[in-house]
């Protein structure tokens, strides 16, 4: 199931960036889930999950495939296509829904018993701690907020800048400015690991990793 949300259209040049990146290869990603979210998952009971920034569905699928009815969100019409496909394939298309939203001006309905932001990171101006922030007030009393963002320079990166600065786990976390009576931070982290980029390289990168579990209504 697919919905175009009113104003997600209107995306300029920042919806022009990430629609190009899809629609210029077949395939971006190699459709697996991503290691941090599988991991943070796992010991999760099945729910209504939110996917921020979906790309082709990895994520999404694994989700449902696990028992999830996931909404999965980007601002790329041929992402979500892939999305679509990708969960159809999989057999899993009854549990996941696509919607387009440019997420600096629009946000899901609903309330998510898991919300989760991937590398929601973009060379355009993006108001991530509203977004952030709207996400967490999204979630169900005791649901999950998992952010993961880089936290090191990738060689295959939109922008491979090793002078980049990365925010320390507690810094994003502070940045959202959540009550701490209502949110709680359960993991600020920095884990390394393993990637392989879209082309193949290899590269030890650092994630950052944050998860923020809501008490209260």
């Amino acid at each position: 199931m697919h919905h175009d949300t009113p104003g997600a259209g209107r995306t300029g040049e920042a919806g022009d960036f990430w629609e190009n990146l899809y629609s210029g290869r077949e395939q971006v990603w190699k459709g697996d889930p991503n290691p941090l979210l599988a991991e943070t998952a796992r010991g999760l009971a099945p729910g209504a999950a939110l996917d921020l920034g979906c790309g082709e569905g990895g994520d999404a699928v694994w989700l449902a495939a696990h028992g999830w009815r996931v909404t999965a969100v980007d601002i790329s019409p041929t992402a979500l296509r892939r999305t679509a496909a990708h969960a159809a394939t999989a057999g899993v298309a009854d549990r996941v829904t696509t919607e387009r939203h440019d997420l600096s001006r629009t946000f899901p309905t609903g309330a998510f018993d898991l919300v989760n932001a991937q590398y929601l990171q973009t060379p355009f101006e993006f108001p991530r701690p509203r977004v952030l922030r709207r996400a967490a007030n999204a979630l169900t009393p005791g649901g999950l907020l998992l952010i993961v963002d880089h936290g090191s320079a990738r060689p295959w990166a939109w922008n491979p800048d090793v002078d980049a600065h990365f925010p320390a786990p507690e810094d994003i976390a502070e940045e959202i400015g959540l009550d701490p009576a209502r949110w709680r931070p359960e993991r600020l982290d920095r884990p390394q690991r393993q990637a392989t980029g879209p082309d193949g390289q290899t590269a030890t990168v650092t994630d950052t990793v944050i998860t923020i579990r809501r008490l209260t209504p």
